[in-house]
């Protein structure tokens, strides 16, 4: 994230608090998951949807990461997870 985001992402901790926005995290995961749903259970053209939610979720995950500190954990994580998956596809 640049800087003018990050500013953005913690004044609405700020305003907000971690609570609300730790609770907006699931919200916006849930209708992630919904848009998804719709997707392949009804064949529903709603890709612009999907978009919008993938934008809200991974806006969501920076203030996750931000509450808890956690942003250089996770990105070295990333690949430990990635090196997990590419063992399973050689089995």
């Amino acid at each position: 994230m640049n800087k003018v985001s990050t500013n953005i992402l913690k004044k609405a901790i700020t305003k907000w608090g971690n609570h609300s926005q730790l609770l907006m995290v699931l919200e916006e995961m849930s209708e992630l998951q919904k848009e998804i749903l719709k997707n392949i259970n009804r064949q529903k053209d709603n890709v612009d949807a999907i978009i919008d939610e993938v934008a809200d979720v991974e806006i969501m995950l920076e203030q996750l990461k931000y509450i808890y500190q956690i942003d250089e954990a996770v990105k070295q994580r990333i690949p430990v997870k990635l090196e997990k998956v590419k063992a399973r596809l050689e089995d």
